[in-house]
């Protein structure tokens, strides 16, 4: 079966799932129809906001559709990345090849939806992105295809990415993904793959990430804290809050301060580099710090920095 002929599908809905269908797209598996989720509000004014992947349809002029309201005819398969629902067993009988799903992970570790973000929490070196075929259940069906990145070596991307934050991670397993499925469907289509099934017993799990995933103990190490960041960035967001000070306009309650960037040091401290304070603009620590010096009395890993330049490290050790 030549690629122009072929009748699939495509079930997805965010930044993960474009990059996917751009490499399809360029290698030209173009799909003849798109299952997304429906437009939902966004920001502080609701605005009604259309998924990245709706938006790449209606740049690319292909249908959509928001349920299972297929048209009647003949489909060869079903690609699904970053759909985020779980697609009823009937309609994964509907085509001839079977369903398939790219997951960024090395399955059977990190199934569910967050799998990106707990990889960076674990602080392991090595993931990978996965495809297999669609089951009723979640992340559990056999896999047809595995590649692996090595976070130390950069293999087989080239360098070394250990310190990626979400969406740079989200970006290089994408890549990835696409590549190892454009090599994937034609020996599928050809019968040349033999799926093998999971082992359900190294299964681990991941859950929905929330706002309140995002709040930073201070008490933790700084490995800990930095990868919050890493994981948390730009969605929630890693925080801290303090009270208000009184060098701010309003002063009274709380504070949230959002980390969007740090790094940890030769010494094993952690050093703040980019933060967004709630209700201002992204601005270096530094800064902050210097226009707002009462805040640094308010934060407990600064109490005892002599300078601005050294309030912007974290080391439990001091």
């Amino acid at each position: 079966m030549k690629k122009e002929n072929m009748n699939f599908v495509f079930f997805g809905t965010g930044d993960f799932a474009v990059k996917i269908l751009n490499i399809l797209y360029q290698n030209n598996f173009a799909p003849a129809l798109i299952a997304t989720t429906p437009d939902k509000p966004k920001g502080r004014k609701m605005i009604l906001t259309s998924p990245p992947v709706k938006i790449w349809a209606q740049e690319h002029k292909i249908k959509t559709i928001t349920d299972y309201a297929l048209p009647a005819t003949r489909y060869d398969l079903f690609i699904v990345a970053d759909y985020g629902k779980i697609i009823p067993k009937n309609i994964l009988g509907i085509p001839e090849y079977g369903a398939i799903n790219i997951h960024p992970s090395l399955l059977p570790k990190y199934r569910g939806p967050s799998p990106i973000q707990s990889f960076i929490l674990s602080g392991e070196k090595e993931t990978g992105v996965t495809i297999i075929l669609l089951d009723e259940e979640m992340d559990h069906g056999p896999i047809l295809a595995q590649q692996s990145l090595n976070l130390e070596t950069g293999f087989p991307i080239g360098n070394p990415v250990s310190k990626l934050y979400y969406k740079e991670l989200e970006e290089k397993l994408a890549e990835l993904g696409g590549e190892l499925l454009v090599k994937t469907i034609p020996n599928l289509i050809a019968r040349k793959i033999k799926p093998i099934p999971q082992d359900h017993n190294k299964a681990t799990y991941t859950k929905k990430i929330t706002k309140k995933d995002g709040e930073i103990n201070l008490n933790e190490s700084p490995e800990i804290i930095e990868r919050k960041i890493r994981a948390f960035t730009p969605w929630p967001g890693a925080y801290f809050s303090i009270p208000r000070p009184t060098s701010l306009a309003r002063s009274g309650g709380i504070l949230r301060i959002i980390i969007t960037e740090a790094e940890i040091d030769k010494n094993g401290a952690l050093k703040i580099k980019q933060i967004k304070p709630e209700g201002k603009k992204e601005m270096s620590f530094k800064d902050f710090l210097r226009g707002n010096r009462d805040i640094a009395d308010q934060i407990p890993f600064l109490l005892n920095k002599k300078n601005i330049q050294e309030r912007a490290y974290y080391s439990p050790k001091q």
